[in-house]
């Protein structure tokens, strides 16, 4: 017992003393603490993203189905409407009128004159939202139409509008207006910040619809070649589209109030004309479309100058909606395939579409964002895909003036789509999405000229220059990369 009692004291009087024993586990909490952080970071991230987004695959090649014997049809061939629609869910219609609108000044004209002209019903799915001349105008237009006892929606994301004055939402709702926020961050559920509602989609009246990169911010102001203002491309559309970006918003609605609207205040005026009112387009607005009523099938082969539709892809683990309508679009390529996207960083699958793409002659180019963009690391994570798809012949260009927003693609000047989603895994992942998918000649052909006008202000990325890029910029891409599941 005398010697364990010797031991003991021994222990708790060290030889170097309590001062240099607190001062060694004070050393050792702080670096359990650092490894406690580290460990735990990732696992925070996880459990908000999710693993099956993070390490997630595509599976494009299963969509498609390449080895089958039939192939993918052209889009030019009269069995792909069809297949979009065995493949995505979303109906082909015909009947619809689109305008593709260029930035602030070829939107906000048009889109106020219509909100003005609302006599029944407003709805309006928002994303992004902030101060400024653009809210200004849109809520003292939604407000003005409320007290005139039309009714209006406002919903807005959680996430996106995040810095939209609460002033804007109070007016709203004194002046009758009905509002609703989309997925409300709490401590306790944060994964709500990851699946945001990225749709923007206004219907007024239930016969007019709006969609594409806006938003109610003053960026958005301007013809997209000056910094500051962001280059943008919606569209306004009339038909029986519109119908189905009005089920996009009561189903979200519905999600964010638990009440199901079926007021028939939603619904087109069956004593209006079809396509609802039509203000001049304003300056900088492209106007295409055939003539809005046409109904009834085509004849085999033809292609309806007025078929559209209104996608919508929803958050999935497996291959989503707005994927499939991406893998079918790229391998039903057979011309031209020119793509505009704000984010564009593509899973390794989607590279390969698009490399063999390239390979089997079709002219493949790419307009993204260049050192302007305002996330740029999502721009390092997509130029470290660059050097596969040049050297495959894809021709890759960054837009110099601004950020481009722009989020439309366009394949053998028939088949085009304007939208909300970017060519990410965010977008195609995790975000709920929509996109206005043309099957018209005139669409196209605005799409192609509003492309090729773009590459004017862009500079095209030659595969010697880029791979003479420094060696800190290459880890810096690669670092990008990593967390390109993420982004």
């Amino acid at each position: 017992m005398r010697a364990l009692g010797q031991r003991l004291g021994a222990a708790m009087t060290p030889d170097c003393g309590w001062p240099e024993q607190f001062r060694r586990l004070r050393r050792k909490l702080v670096w359990t603490t650092v490894i406690l952080l580290v460990v735990s970071v990732p696992v925070l991230v996880f459990a908000l993203v999710g693993l099956p987004h993070v390490f997630r695959n595509p599976l494009v090649r299963n969509v498609l189905a390449e080895g089958s014997a039939a192939g993918v049809p052209a889009v030019s061939d009269a069995r792909f409407g069809a297949t979009a629609t065995l493949l995505t869910g979303t109906r082909l219609t015909t009947g619809n009128q689109v305008e593709v609108l260029a930035d602030g000044d070829g939107t906000f004209p048009p889109l106020w004159a219509d909100l003005r002209s609302a006599r029944r019903s407003v709805t309006v799915q928002m994303y992004y939202a902030g101060p400024g001349a653009v809210a200004d105008s849109a809520t003292r237009i939604l407000a003005g139409r409320a007290r005139a006892g039309v009714d209006v929606y406002f919903l807005y994301d959680s996430f996106g509008a995040q810095d939209f004055p609460r002033r804007y939402v109070d007016t709203l709702r004194a002046a009758g207006a009905r509002t609703a926020e989309f997925r409300p961050i709490r401590w306790y559920a944060l994964d709500r910040a990851n699946h945001r509602s990225h749709v923007r989609g206004i219907v007024v009246d239930g016969a007019v619809g709006y969609t594409g990169g806006f938003g109610f911010d003053d960026k958005w102001l301007g013809r997209g070649r000056r910094p500051g203002e962001w280059r943008e491309t919606n569209a306004r559309f009339t038909g029986p589209a519109v119908r189905q970006l009005q089920s996009v918003f009561v189903a979200k609605w519905a999600e964010a109030t638990g009440e199901l609207l079926t007021d028939v205040a939603l619904e087109p005026d069956v004593d209006s004309p079809v396509d609802g009112p039509s203000p001049v387009p304003a300056a900088g607005s492209a106007t295409t479309g055939a003539t809005a009523g046409t109904t009834g099938g085509a004849p085999p082969g033809s292609l309806p100058g007025d078929t559209a539709a209104l996608l919508y892809s929803p958050p999935l683990t497996g291959s989503t909606t707005a994927e499939r309508l991406l893998a079918l679009s790229i391998a039903g390529a057979r011309r031209t395939l020119y793509v505009s996207n704000a984010y564009f960083v593509p899973h390794a699958d989607f590279v390969q579409l698009l490399v063999r793409a390239a390979q089997r002659g079709v002219d493949v180019r790419i307009l993204t964002n260049s050192v302007q963009t305002d996330v740029k690391t999502t721009w390092l994570a997509g130029r470290s895909r660059y050097e596969t798809l040049l050297t495959a012949g894809v021709r890759i260009y960054e837009y110099r003036p601004t950020t481009i927003h722009a989020k439309t693609f366009v394949v053998d000047g028939v088949w085009s789509a304007v939208a909300t989603m970017n060519f990410d895994n965010r977008s195609l992942a995790y975000n709920n999405e929509v996109a206005l998918v043309t099957r018209d000649r005139r669409v196209g052909a605005t799409l192609d000229s509003l492309f090729l006008e773009d590459l004017r202000y862009a500079d095209e990325i030659r595969l010697d220059a880029f791979r003479r890029r420094p060696w800190t910029t290459r880890l810096r891409e690669r670092g990008a990369s990593l967390i390109a599941g993420l982004l």
